[in-house]
């Protein structure tokens, strides 16, 4: 254990997930090119599970245990996209509107952005009004390859 953080590493089909959590929950899922030292638990190992689960296309939901810290404003964006469902995408219009701020769409944007635990709380589900893909800390790549994976196994 690295202070009160456990961290732990995922080799995903599109790079190197690191998974930080505490005793009880997921606190940082992101993408990451080099591993540091490593400790696991309980929570990641089950959030290993579900992510091998999620990416042979078999897990549609995740329900490892989360614990999102940011702003009200933040968190009340992070748990819309966690609406979005498997396979299917919103626009930042779509979300704004969905939290009932529709002129937002820019702090909805800036929410996505700081949003700590990828994948798990789908923010490469967003896009652009007109359908594009738009900003994606992972990278656009990342995003693409995450929204035709789960097109592909939504059928």
């Amino acid at each position: 254990m690295l202070g009160s953080f456990y961290i732990s590493f995922y080799d995903s089909p599109i790079g190197l997930i690191k998974i930080v959590a505490n005793e009880e929950a997921i606190v940082a899922l992101d993408f990451v090119y080099k591993r540091s030292k490593e400790s696991e638990n309980d929570v990641i190992r089950q959030c290993k599970i579900q992510l091998d689960e999620y990416f042979k296309g078999i897990r549609k939901e995740f329900d490892v245990n989360i614990e999102i810290n940011g702003t009200d404003f933040q968190k009340k964006v992070w748990q819309e996209l966690k609406r979005i469902p498997y396979g299917q995408v919103r626009s930042y219009k779509d979300i704004a509107v969905a939290i009932g701020n529709e002129k937002a769409v820019r702090a909805v944007g800036g929410a996505n952005n700081k949003n700590k635990i990828a994948i798990i709380i789908p923010c490469h589900r967003v896009v652009g009004k007109d359908g594009s893909l738009t900003g994606y800390a992972g990278g656009l790549w990342r995003k693409k390859w995450l929204l035709e994976h789960e097109e592909r196994n939504s059928k």
